[in-house]
């Protein structure tokens, strides 16, 4: 489960749904979706990471 900092709420940890990984132009990953309430939520990945979150079918690739 990928989980991220709400801005808004100012929680950290939050679980993250509807997750879409892109890669940066630097070459980094990075995760964007909403925590269910509507709040919008991004986090930086590892390579590592990003690869297994979609291998695991908790997001979705958009590269």
């Amino acid at each position: 489960m990928l989980t991220a900092y709400c801005m808004k709420t100012k929680e950290k940890n939050v679980p993250m749904q509807d997750a879409v990984i892109t890669k940066t132009s630097r070459g980094g990953y990075m995760a964007q979706g909403n925590d269910g309430k509507g709040n919008k939520m991004t986090t930086m990945l590892s390579e590592a990471n990003a690869l297994q979150a979609v291998k695991d079918g908790v997001a979705k690739k958009a590269w």
